[in-house]
């Protein structure tokens, strides 16, 4: 390789780099006509800030699988009150994907989830703040998450349904505090009522999880109202102040009336 074409290459990398670091955020927010006639439904006629001062959001811009599109939310100003928020994804058939209310031990905020994602949408988390809604979001390239065929043939899947897991992440440098990062996974289908059985190509009914709360001892932590578009086994990561409580308990209940409760022993894992 001469050097005339070294000096090149590494010119184009060098210029490549600096405006990768110069672009804005990636996947902004877009205008969006769907959010038009969506937004008094949601949040009614009460103005909304914007939450891009005191709240990051993360989602991938063209998303691996629609079915399982992580959000991850990171309060970047500590000093504002976040006590819930409103997940929105403008073009799925259930724009409302869930609604969380946080504790003060939740606060800095930092909490991801995953979703479905039925076609190329803005997905937007609306903040509960002392002063009103504020808003911000990503726009994710994705199709198909609603009607994504299920992981688990349906039988096996309601086999084993109501499963928890926690996971620590934790590292022991950090065990000293009182801050702690976990991980809830809960085994259920959540059908979407968009799903075929692959089999008898028959709809399989709506059928997913509709409220979930996680406690630390009496401690409640957050809460989850969702809808269709929590992904398949939903799987949560948050982080949250430690009580002192050796677990952490999980009660949740899904559209057929069936309720869970398990009680998760907090380990670490480093």
């Amino acid at each position: 390789m001469t050097q005339p074409f070294i000096k090149l290459t590494l010119l184009a990398a060098l210029l490549a780099g600096a405006a990768h670091a110069a672009d804005p955020v990636p996947n902004p927010l877009t205008d969006s006509p769907t959010w038009d006639t969506l937004r008094v439904d949601v949040v009614g006629d009460a103005p909304i800030g914007d939450a891009s001062a005191i709240l990051t959001i993360d989602a991938p811009y063209r998303a691996n699988d629609a079915a399982t599109v992580p959000v991850h939310l990171t309060q970047s100003d500590p000093s504002v009150r976040i006590s819930g928020a409103t997940i929105v994804i403008d073009e799925n058939p259930a724009p409302v994907a869930a609604v969380l209310g946080f504790s003060d031990a939740m606060s800095p905020l930092d909490f991801e989830l995953r979703v479905r994602v039925n076609q190329y949408s803005n997905v937007r988390v609306i903040a509960d703040t002392p002063e009103g809604p504020a808003m911000t979001g990503r726009f994710v390239k994705a199709s198909g998450g609603c009607s994504a065929p299920a992981s688990r043939d349906p039988e096996v899947a309601l086999q084993g349904m109501g499963m928890m897991k926690l996971r620590s992440f934790t590292p022991e440098a950090q065990m000293s505090t009182a801050r702690r990062e976990a991980q809830i996974m809960v085994r259920h289908p959540n059908y979407s009522g968009l799903q075929r059985d692959q089999i008898t190509q028959l709809f399989i009914p709506a059928h997913f999880i509709d409220h979930m709360e996680v406690w630390q001892g009496d401690e409640l932590l957050f809460t989850m109202d969702g809808g269709i578009s929590i992904s398949e086994n939903p799987v949560f990561r948050f982080s949250y102040a430690d009580n002192g409580a050796p677990a952490l308990t999980v009660r949740a209940t899904d559209t057929e009336g069936n309720s869970f409760v398990q009680e998760l022993r907090k380990a670490a894992e480093g």
